[in-house]
C-alpha cells in the first residue's frame, strides 16, 4: 500500500513497546460505521459465499492466454486441487510455496491450499536460489509450484524431500501441476476442520527492521481486511459485481493478493490478470476488456503518464484508480489524472503485518468525501488507530506527528518462529507498531510524513538494509558497511552503500555492485557505493542512518546547485 510522504518531521528513537501508555489515550476510528464481520468462516468459504449468484460470470480473464474462467469453474478447480494436494501428501498446516507470476494457476492453487487447510507462502520467481532457499528453510516448505525454467536451480538448492511441480512445460524428473487435477473433488478427505485462527498466508516482510520474516496471516485476518474494504452498509468501497479490475501488480505481494484479487472476488467483479507489465499491452488490455478499476503503483503511473502513444487507447471505462505500495507525489497524480478524466484516484496506506490495509480513501464509497492531497484516507472500519510520540510513547491528538499504530482482528498473528520480533511489533495491548511516522488531521484523514523503520522501498519492493549489510561485511575486502535509501524520481528510493574498506583492500565500486548483484534479485542491487573512513554508530552499535541520509541530502543539494550554475 502507499506510504505517502508529503513532508518531513525530525525523528528520534524508534518505539519501544515497553514504554507505559499515556493515562489518556487518543484513538481514531473510521468515519464509516463498524460492520458485522464473520469470524467463524474459512477464507475460501467467505470469498465464494455469494458466487452462486453469478456462477457463469467471468471471474478470471487471463491476458497471456486470452482465456476466461467463470466463478463456478474457479471454485470447482480449486476443490480438485485441494483433493490433489491431499493425495500428494500435503497435510493440514503444511506450507506450499507459490513461486509464480500472475496467472490463473496462482489463483486456483491459492484457494486449493486454503481448502486443504494448508498455508501458502509466496516468493518472487526472480529471486536468486539462495534467497529462495532461505525462505524455504524458514517456512519449512513441503511443496513448491513454479515454472519449468526454475526447476533445476531449485532442485540444486532445496532438500530432496521438497516436491516441485511445474505449471507450464513438463520437465524430466519433475511432476506437472496437472497431477493435482487427477483427484476427484468428491474424494477430498473429510477430516479437515479449519479454525478461523489458522494461518492461511505466509508472506515475508522485513517489518520495521532486520531480515525478512514470515508474517502469519490467518483466515480471520484476511476475511476481516477484505470485509473492511468491500462489505457492510456502505458496500463496495472499491468494487462492485459490475466491475472489471486490472490485476497487473504481482499476486505474490499482499497488496495485490488481498486488495485486488480477494476483494474483487468477494464483490463478484471480474479480475483481468496480466503476467507482466508492458505499458502498451496494458493499455490494449484496458481498452479490450473495458477495465473499470485499476490497482497500480507509482512506476506504472509514471509509465502511462509518459507513454507517447497513450492517447491512442480508449481508457474512458476506468472509473477508479487505487494506488499503493509506494509514494505518489501530487505532480505525478495530477499528470495521471489528465490521462483519466473520468477516474477517481485514491491512495491507501498499509503494511503486510497489518493484513495489510490501515487506511483507505473513502472517495469510492456510496457517499464519497473529498480527499486532500497527500492523504491516505481514513482508518479502516472495525479497527482503532493511534499516533504515539516516538520519544515518550504517549499517544497524541490531531495534527501531531508520531508513530502510527493499529489494532484490530485484521493484523497478523505474529512472525513465524520469532517471538522477539513479534513482541517488538505488537505490544501487550494488541497495538501493531507500523514504524511509520504520520498524523491524523481534524477530518480524521491519515498522512504519512516520515519513516522510523529502516526498510527501503524500491518501486514498492521491500529492500531490507540488514540483508545487504550482512553480505557486504562478508566480503574480505570490506571492513564495515551500511545501506540507506537515496531518493529517486522514478524508483522512489534506491539502495546505496557506505563502505569502509579493509586494511590494504582496493575493492572498487563496480566490484561491490557485482558481488551483491550475483546474490540478490534485481531490486535489491546496490545502485551506488560511497567509500568512507567510518560508519557512524550509537554507543550501543546501532548504525546512525540519519547521519548517512543527511550526507546524501547534502550531496544532492550540492549537485543541484552546481547544475543550476
Amino acid at each position: 500500500m502507499a506510504e505517502v510522504l508529503p513532508s518531513s518531521v525530525p525523528l528520534s528513537i524508534p518505539h519501544s513497546p515497553a514504554i507505559a501508555p499515556s493515562p489518556t489515550e487518543y484513538t481514531f476510528r473510521s468515519r464509516l460505521p463498524d460492520i458485522d464481520i464473520p469470524d467463524h468462516l474459512t477464507l475460501h468459504d467467505y470469498i465464494f459465499q455469494q458466487a452462486s449468484l453469478y456462477p457463469d460470470k467471468p471471474c478470471i480473464i487471463e491476458h497471456s492466454t486470452g482465456k476466461e474462467y467463470s466463478y463456478a469453474e474457479v471454485e470447482s478447480i480449486s476443490r480438485r486441487i485441494a483433493a490433489g494436494l491431499a493425495h500428494l501428501g500435503i497435510k493440514q498446516g503444511d506450507v506450499v510455496m507459490l513461486l509464480l507470476p500472475n496467472c490463473f494457476e496462482f489463483v486456483v492453487l491459492f484457494f486449493g491450499i486454503s481448502m486443504r487447510g494448508a498455508v501458502a507462502t509466496t516468493a518472487n520467481p526472480l529471486y536468486k536460489p539462495a534467497e529462495i532457499h532461505r525462505q524455504v528453510q524458514t517456512a519449512n516448505v513441503r511443496l513448491i509450484v513454479t515454472q519449468a525454467a526454475f526447476c533445476r536451480k531449485l532442485a540444486e538448492e532445496c532438500e530432496q524431500h521438497i516436491q516441485i511441480l511445474t505449471i507450464d512445460s513438463v520437465v524430466e524428473g519433475f511432476q506437472h501441476v496437472s497431477v493435482l487435477l487427477e483427484a476427484d473433488e468428491k474424494s477430498f478427505p473429510d477430516d479437515v476442520v479449519i479454525d478461523s485462527d489458522d494461518v492461511i498466508a505466509l508472506p515475508f516482510s522485513s517489518g520495521t527492521t532486520g531480515l525478512p520474516k514470515g508474517v502469519m496471516l490467518t483466515h480471520k485476518s484476511l476475511i476481516t481486511s477484505v470485509a473492511q474494504q468491500v462489505d457492510g452498509e456502505n458496500p463496495n468501497l472499491h468494487f462492485s459485481s459490475e466491475d472489471v479490475v486490472l490485476c497487473v501488480l504481482p499476486l505474490i505481494h499482499i497488496f495485490s493478493l488481498n486488495s485486488v484479487l480477494l476483494c474483487s472476488m468477494r464483490a463478484g467483479a471480474s479480475v483481468a490478470i496480466m503476467q507482466r507489465f508492458d505499458v502498451v499491452a496494458l493499455l490494449q488490455f484496458i481498452q479490450k476488456h473495458r477495465v473499470t478499476v485499476m490497482a497500480v503503483v507509482p512506476p506504472i503511473v509514471l509509465a502511462i503518464t509518459k507513454c507517447a502513444t497513450a492517447d491512442q487507447f480508449d481508457m474512458s471505462s476506468v472509473k477508479k484508480v487505487l494506488s499503493g505500495a509506494a509514494p505518489m507525489g501530487k505532480e505525478l497524480e495530477d499528470a495521471f489524472r489528465a490521462r483519466l478524466p473520468n477516474a477517481v484516484i485514491g491512495q491507501g496506506y498499509g503494511m503486510t503485518e497489518a493484513g495489510p490495509v490501515l487506511s483507505m480513501c473513502s472517495s469510492f464509497a456510496k457517499y464519497p468525501t473529498p480527499v486532500k492531497p497527500g492523504s491516505c484516507g481514513t482508518v479502516v472500519r472495525n479497527a482503532e488507530m493511534k499516533v504515539v510520540d516516538t520519544e515518550t510513547g504517549v499517544s497524541v491528538s490531531y495534527n501531531q506527528p508520531g508513530e502510527i499504530c493499529i489494532r484490530g482482528k485484521q493484523i497478523m498473528k505474529g512472525y513465524l518462529n520469532n517471538s522477539e520480533a513479534t513482541a517488538y511489533t505488537i505490544d501487550k495491548d494488541g497495538w501493531l507498531h507500523s514504524g511509520d511516522v504520520g498524523l491524523v488531521d481534524e477530518d480524521e484523514e491519515v498522512f504519512i510524513v516520515d519513516r522510523v523503520k529502516e526498510i527501503i522501498k524500491y518501486k514498492g519492493y521491500q529492500v531490507p538494509p540488514a540483508e545487504l549489510e550482512a553480505m557486504l561485511i562478508g566480503h574480505p575486502g570490506i571492513h564495515d558497511a551500511a545501506v540507506v535509501p537515496e531518493l529517486d524520481d522514478a524508483a522512489g528510493e534506491l539502495p546505496v552503500a557506505f563502505v569502509v574498506r579493509s586494511n590494504g583492500s582496493d575493492i572498487s565500486e563496480d566490484e561491490i555492485k557485482q558481488y551483491i548483484a550475483k546474490q540478490v534479485v534485481f531490486y535489491k542491487r546496490i545502485c551506488k557505493v560511497y567509500f568512507t573512513e567510518v560508519i557512524p554508530k550509537s554507543p550501543t552499535g546501532k548504525i546512525l542512518r540519519r547521519e548517512l541520509k543527511k550526507k546524501l541530502a547534502e550531496e544532492a543539494a550540492l549537485r543541484k546547485s552546481n547544475s543550476a550554475s
